[in-house]
Order: C-alpha cells, then structure tokens, then sequence
C-alpha cells in the first residue's frame, strides 16, 4: 500500500509524550512494510538531528512548521471562542492548521497515488477535505474513493465530560460551555472516515454513539521492550513513582493530587519514604511540589527505565483522560508493581484481570485510602510485588507489542475490518 500520514505533532523523539509514542511506532511499522509518507509540522524545539532521525524511519518525510502560538489577549480568545461556535471547530485544533500543509496534502491526494490516508490523532482530521471519500467521490485513490482512517487518541468530548464531572476541569466554566460545541464536533468529523481507530472500549462507545454507521476498532498502545526491559531485580524500599508529561492537564491534576494528598499519608507511615516525579515541561506549579518533603520533581530524562527500575511501586492516581496510558504499561513493562485508578488501567486487555488471584496484573484504588491501603500492602510484601511485577510485564508481552498492534492497524487500512 501507499499511506499517507498526517501528524500536526511532531512524532521524535517517541518519548516525549504519548501522541509521539503511538504515531512514531505506527509509521515505523507500516514503514518497514509499505510506501509510507509521513506530513507532519515542526515546533521550534525540534532538533535538525531529531527530524533526520525520523526521516530514517519513514520512506518520505514531509515537514512544515508549525503556525505560531495565538495571542492570549482577552479580544483574541474572545475571537477564537466565537469561530468555535460559528464554524464548529476547537480552537485547539484551529491553532495546528498549517496552509501550507494542507496545499501540500490537496496536491498529494489529487494526484491519485495514495492508497490509504491515516490522521493521527483527531486533531488532524481538518485536514481530510469530506469530499475526498463520499461514495461518489472520484476516483482519487487508485482503486477509487480514498479510504481514511482517524486514528483517536481520547475523545475530546469525553474528556471534557469527565473533567466535570469529577471536579478536575481546569476550567469548569469554560468547559461547560464549550461541551456541546465538543460533542457537536465530534459527530460531524467522524462523519468523514471510512473506519475509526480508538485505544479502548470505553471510547469506543462514546464514538459508536456519534458514528453508528461507521467501523470503530479497538488498537491499543504497545511498549519498546528495548526502551523498557524488565528490572533485574525488586529494589525494596519506600520509594514511588510517577512518570508522564507534566504539561498535560490529566498529569497535572494526578500528581498534584499523589503529591499533596496522597503522599503525606504515605510518609506519616514510612517516614523514609521518597516519591519522584519523572516527566518532561514541568511547570512552576509542578516544580513547586519538588519543596514538599521526600518529593523530588526531576523535569525531562534521558530515559525513563532506570528511574522506574529503582522505584518500589509506580502509583498512577489518574482522575481523568481517556484512553490507555502508555505510562501504565511502560511501568508494567519495566517490572515495577502498580496501584492505579480506573483511568490509569482503562483499556488493559479483558483477558486479564484486576482482582486478586492467578491474573493479578496491579491493584486499583480511586481514593486516598485506598491508595494507603494499596501501597501499605505491597510495601509489607515482596512476595506480592514479585506477583505483580512477572504478572504484568507478561501481560504486555502478550498484549502490547508495537508489532501486534501494528498488524493490527495495518488491517484497518487495508480493507473494512472484520469486527469492532
């Protein structure tokens, strides 16, 4: 097949965050079986050396740059809040529309060549002009109308719905405005595709109720196993951990809530105890927490693996955002025992399961005694953090391989598939 992939997120280095991560692996992976070319826009901290480094893992690479931030003047954001109501679209989507790129995309797609047009991550889906796959379209694909697929990351509404619901909005008035305009939106693109791709069940629900005409097909995330090897032995001690970007909004509100809730139950109990909070663009809100006691705010790594590997338990408090958590099975992968929410284990794979017994993969809580409670236990414990630890990393290795899900994806740009 010939794939064109579109990304406004620059996918390199696939550390930097989990849209980086999934993107980056899907087109290696088709890469090394397909003619793929990959359009994607270039913010200004990213590296000549990280685009070549990308550029030699697709067959094309195509690179814009990325429109510059909006004014965050009051008359401004009043403007964009209006386009929104008028035109339907989210001003967070409006700022990665590139001009050029989407002249770029209108000339690659009229001249025929593509078999399969991939957008990943819905953000791009503006991109897709609804004509180009309509049942009577032309011919703009060599077998006829375009086939193309938006691969969701979280749905955008769903989120936001969340976000109120729990009390974790960062802005509740905002958002309760803006949610009907998201769910409006969200019907009106899915509209567009041949197939949707979602990271689990539970968005794929949301997404079926907008687009019951269309296939909606689970494909999880998978792990870099050379990234991410299994520690080599359990290190005991007191020590949590939590790893993600720290400029995303769901990040922000967990660790602030592991920091100043969580943890100082914890230290009341194990005065030693130390908890290091691992991830890129933390802010001074952030940064702040590094003051409490036996809090350590490291801001962007070489790597996450070793930090993981001297850790005794990842704790994972997501209190929102959807999809599964790249965050969950890299600390799987790595061999260190989970205590996590329903939104940090979302989307884990129904063969397993999350109660104790023979297929015990992490331990769930959702409020701060339970996490106490959770992280007591596995503390007194080796026997069960040595469980938890063979336990999950064989249930990545199962069902979280860049090459199974890749195999997967590729089945969805090859032809309707076979079930949701």
């Amino acid at each position: 097949m010939k794939i064109l992939m579109l990304s406004a997120t620059f996918p390199y280095p696939p550390s930097k965050g989990g849209t980086q991560v999934r993107t980056f692996h899907l087109a290696e992976f088709l890469s090394d079986r397909h003619d793929v070319t990959l359009v994607t826009l270039r913010s200004p901290d990213v590296t000549d050396e990280e685009v070549a480094a990308l550029g030699r893992s697709v067959g094309e690479l195509v690179v814009f740059d990325r429109p510059a931030e909006p004014d965050r003047g009051l008359k401004q954001k009043l403007g964009r809040a209006w386009e929104f109501v008028r035109t339907g679209v989210p001003p967070s989507v409006r700022a990665a529309y590139s001009v050029p790129m989407q002249a770029w995309v209108d000339r690659a797609i009229a001249s025929g060549q593509f078999d399969a047009l991939t957008c990943e991550h819905s953000v791009n889906e503006q991109y897709l002009r609804p004509e180009w796959t309509r049942g009577n379209a032309p011919a703009i694909g060599p077998h006829g109308p375009l086939r193309a697929i938006v691969n969701i990351h979280s749905s955008v509404y769903g989120t936001c719905r969340n976000q109120l619901a729990t009390g974790t909005a960062e802005k509740p008035l905002r958002d309760r405005l803006n949610q009907p305009l998201l769910k409006r939106y969200e019907g009106t693109y899915c509209q567009k595709f041949s197939a949707l791709v979602v990271t689990t069940e539970e968005d794929a629900v949301q997404m079926r109720q907008f687009a019951p005409d269309r296939p909606v097909v689970v494909i999880p995330n998978g792990v870099n196993f050379e990234t991410f090897p299994m520690r080599s032995h359990d290190p005991g001690g007191h020590n949590l951990i939590f790893c993600g970007a720290m400029d995303n909004q769901p990040n922000i509100d967990a660790v602030t809530y592991l920091a100043q809730e969580i943890f100082p139950m914890v230290r009341s109990r194990y005065p030693d105890a130390a908890l290091t909070l691992v991830g890129a663009r933390p802010g001074p809100a952030i940064q702040a927490l590094g003051n409490l006691p036996g809090v350590t705010v490291t801001g962007s790594v070489l790597a996450m693996a070793p930090h993981l590997h001297r850790a005794t338990i990842a704790v994972i408090p997501m209190r929102t955002g959807f999809g599964i958590k790249n965050k969950t099975l890299e600390a799987m992968a790595a061999g260190v025992p989970v205590v996590g929410s329903d939104r940090a284990l979302e989307g884990l794979s129904p063969d397993s399961t999350l109660d104790p017994g023979t297929g015990e993969i992490a331990l769930r809580a959702n409020d701060t005694d339970a996490y106490l409670r959770a992280i007591t236990q596995l503390f007194e414990d080796p026997d069960h953090r040595d469980r938890l630890s063979r336990q999950g990393r064989a249930l990545v290795e199962q069902h979280y391989t860049w090459s199974g899900v890749g195999q997967r994806y590729e089945a969805v740009l090859a032809g309707p598939p076979q079930g949701a």
